[in-house]
């Protein structure tokens, strides 16, 4: 069983004891905690919070339990059932809400969940706002609301509407482009919410044919929900089958998008943002802003335009952090995550697909061809996982130490760079592992690149 408890939120798997996984008691003190936080930064009691979820199995409890302890803390609750994370993201801030938390684990197995929170903008709270709720989940004292003081409740059921009307109001959105193109488009919903919010998204941008996978939303996963090329294999073989023009994969939140050319081939996930960031610099200028392990792609395509590209911390409040401070007109990260401003400052799978069909249209390409336009990089990505044992200070410094002689950025991790290639290692947010990234212009190279790396890892672990 394992709990993560981080300054996004609480990510744990469900059963177990108190502390030790995601228990209703655990549920009951983290949410209770953010209540009090949004009180006391709003200065006032009477506070609201919007809540959604993704399909998980588990989501109809923690759900109930959350809400219930809301109310306890008197703060009235605004429900949009299940939903996307961009569009909880939204829903804050149409309804006017003082913050907002979301169920779910993200790309994590079906034995996970986790609340995240968000602050009044819609997006996620901040290093400092995230420590002082982990701090007030550790006060035994604090205080529920008397009889008279208990929150109310009330459902929105059109949030999903609400944001696809918003990505058909965005001017870079061409739904007669994408209506000529006469697309046929396979699917993988994952059996989550990209089930409830894909078709109807698809009815709106004109999709002429669909082929839905996984399309029932009742949380049993038919493979491993991370949108990566060995859990795609299905999706791969239906796009060739059906002699569809690309295929699309979401994560049960549907904050993250993969593509699968018509050859049955992967887009590349890393690549996601790197086309719709080409479309969108392609139609007005502007800076952009990836993650340290992301592809150096965005850089070059960036470049192309004349602007200015910025690395940030991994995180998505790390990316808008840095967006905002750059202006950024369009980022995200590698892993299939697009941010744009114009619409919303959270990673959205929906207008992720909404950019890159109107950028396939316009572009009156096969998707495969649109791959080639791009840069070929290779990144190799590798996991560590730690135990209680394991020293990840020691590791991270002996690293440095050995790679000195090269170009070392420390705001996350350890990333070293060379000559042509990259690798980047640090300690994950939402499990128990070190992630171990490296690029290079082959995946040969990335993966020895990588391996050579985990080796010196390994090494100093069992040195004393």
């Amino acid at each position: 069983m394992t709990l993560i408890k981080s300054i996004s939120g609480i990510r744990g798997t469900i059963g177990g004891t108190q502390g030790t996984s995601l228990t209703p008691i655990d549920i009951v003190k983290f949410s209770a905690a953010f209540c009090r936080f949004l009180q006391e930064s709003q200065k006032k009691e009477n506070i609201s919070i919007m809540i959604g979820r993704d399909a998980r199995i588990s989501g109809d409890m923690v759900n109930k339990i959350l809400t219930g302890t809301l109310l306890g803390m008197g703060a009235n609750v605004i429900e949009t059932g299940l939903s996307t994370t961009p569009t909880v993201e939204m829903a804050v801030v149409s309804e006017k809400a003082d913050g907002g938390i979301i169920l779910t684990a993200s790309h994590n197995p079906a034995q996970w969940n986790a609340l995240k929170l968000l602050n009044h903008k819609g997006e996620f709270i901040n290093e400092a706002e995230g420590a002082k709720v982990l701090e007030l989940s550790e006060d035994a004292n604090l205080n529920f609301a008397t009889i008279d003081k208990l929150g109310n409740y009330r459902e929105v059921k059109d949030s999903i509407e609400q944001h696809i009307k918003s990505i058909l109001a965005l001017d870079l959105v061409d739904v007669e482009a994408i209506r000529q193109a006469k697309f046929k488009i396979a699917v993988d919903c994952v059996n989550s919410v990209g089930a409830l919010a894909i078709p109807p998204l698809f009815e709106a941008l004109q999709v002429e044919k669909a082929f839905y996978l996984n399309e029932t939303p009742n949380g049993i996963f038919a493979h491993n929900p991370e949108p990566l090329p060995e859990n795609l294999t299905a999706l791969s073989e239906t796009v060739v089958r059906e002699q569809c023009h690309l295929g699309f994969a979401v994560d049960p939140d549907v904050d993250r998008l993969a593509i699968v050319c018509e050859d049955g081939e992967m887009f590349g996930e890393e690549y996601t943002l790197v086309a719709v960031s080409d479309y969108v610099l392609s139609k007005k200028p502007g800076n952009t802003v990836s993650n340290m392990s992301s592809t150096r792609a965005l850089r070059n395509v960036t470049e192309k335009y004349g602007q200015s590209y910025t690395s940030s911390a991994v995180g998505e409040v790390n990316v808008v952090e840095a967006m905002k401070k750059t202006n950024a007109i369009v980022g995200g990260e590698g892993n299939g995550g697009i941010i744009l401003p114009e619409l919303h400052y959270g990673r959205d799978a929906l207008v992720g697909i909404a950019l890159f069909l109107s950028h396939l249209a316009k572009k009156k390409m096969i998707c495969s061809q649109l791959r080639t336009e791009y840069p070929n990089y290779y990144i190799s990505k590798n996991k560590i996982e730690l135990t209680p044992k394991t020293n990840i200070d020691k590791i991270f410094a002996e690293i440095k130490t050995k790679y000195s002689d090269y170009k070392i950025n420390t705001i996350d991790g350890v990333k070293i760079e060379f000559d042509t290639e990259w690798v980047h290692l640090r300690k994950s947010n939402t499990e128990p592992i070190i992630r171990i990234y490296a690029e290079s212009d082959s995946l040969p190279k990335a993966n020895n690149l990588a391996s050579k790396i985990m080796n010196d890892i390994a090494f100093i672990a069992k040195s004393k």
